[in-house]
């Protein structure tokens, strides 16, 4: 007997991108899941393996409270939003996403110092190709595809994501794997939030 699926329902996005003027990475999803969507915040299903993956890469805490999370990004200098800014989606099933309107990306590449962008998965890769790649060229990103950090990605352990991911971080921060380990951040990136908390301005969007 077949189980009858839900219809698919148009959504808006209603998490505004997280960002700073000193962001040097963006990671992009396609969609903010049901949980994310309920709980107000990105990657916030319990099962989704996102933060255990960047928690693993910086070798730092595992942030649970969404302050939390939100500190840690700006520790890391990582900007997240996604593709999507309203789609045709059936609960948080990437695969139903359809009659996509995509998001504006070039005013938050504009205000800060993104060099590189992250997709999160296939269907970020797909729906990234298809609205963003050509305004994201302009800017001069480096964009790469990573494996997606969602359970339903089961052939990635979480030790395979973390590789992956943390080798291409590593590269766009220029980190040694030593350096990332032990939590050691570039001269550059440690002066500029160093400026920021003196200055009493974190730029950042809450």
């Amino acid at each position: 007997m077949s189980r009858i699926q839900a219809p698919a329902a148009v959504e808006k996005h209603s998490i505004p991108p997280f960002f700073g003027s000193d962001s040097q990475i963006l990671i992009l999803g396609s969609f903010p899941s049901v949980k994310s969507r309920e709980s107000g915040f990105y990657y916030g299903h319990p099962q989704n393996r996102f933060w255990r993956v960047l928690s693993s890469v910086f070798n730092a805490p595992l942030p649970q409270t969404i302050e939390q999370k939100q500190e840690f990004l700006r520790t890391h200098y990582i900007a997240l939003w996604d593709v999507a800014a309203e789609c045709s989606i059936r609960g948080s099933a990437d695969s139903s996403i359809s009659a996509v309107t995509a998001n504006d990306i070039a005013p938050l590449l504009r205000s800060t110092q993104i060099k590189a962008v992250f997709l999160n998965g296939q269907t970020a890769q797909k729906l990234f190709r298809k609205y963003l790649s050509e305004e994201t060229a302009k800017f001069g990103c480096t964009v790469t595809a990573l494996p997606s950090t969602s359970p339903a990605n089961a052939s990635y352990s979480l030790e395979k994501l973390a590789a992956e991911w943390g080798s291409a971080i590593r590269a766009v921060l220029m980190i040694s794997e030593s350096e990332l380990t032990f939590g050691i951040l570039p001269v550059s990136l440690r002066f500029i939030r160093n400026i920021y908390r003196i200055a009493n301005f974190s730029g950042y969007n809450l």
